[in-house]
């Protein structure tokens, strides 16, 4: 398993980003509809230095990134794994990708994860995400919430 910049992968982000929006439409705060009719030009704003795909040799089996809302910030979006490659360890290697390449700027780190997620919120925990007890209305489905967590300065 290999872990590479979006920014290299920018087609196999986007199949992945789809695939992820097909698989799992609640898990995240877009919809496959609007996100097919992006163009290249979308396509290529949404990656950054914090975008990431992860490869089982050379297939694509995953994806995770982040952004900044503002210096020294970074919220995680867009974490997922292929069912097929789930519980290899991708997302903790995404999450050592995102959090190194933030940790240079001494940013903070945040995301917003479905409760009934238990999976996604069990493997945010054990790499130090703690819960704010802060939740929102998931934008793809309003009647599950989302709970913000934050990193810890230690992680395990």
């Amino acid at each position: 398993m290999k872990i590479r910049p979006a920014s290299d992968s920018r087609a196999e982000w986007r199949l992945l980003r789809l695939e992820s929006l097909q698989e799992s439409p609640r898990a995240f705060g877009s919809s496959l509809a609007r996100e097919q009719a992006f163009t290249d030009a979308d396509w290529t704003a949404r990656i950054s230095d914090l975008s990431f795909v992860a490869y089982d040799v050379d297939v694509p089996v995953g994806l995770g990134g982040g952004y900044r809302p503002e210096p020294g910030r970074v919220e995680v979006v867009s974490m997922w794994v292929r069912p097929s490659h789930r519980g290899r360890g991708l997302s903790r290697m995404l999450l050592d990708a995102i959090v190194d390449r933030g940790r240079l700027e001494n940013a903070t780190f945040e995301l917003y994860v479905d409760r009934t997620n238990g999976a996604a919120r069990g493997a945010y925990l054990s790499y130090g995400f703690v819960p704010t007890g802060e939740t929102m209305p998931l934008s793809a489905d309003p009647e599950h919430v989302a709970e913000r967590m934050v990193l810890s300065h230690t992680r395990p």
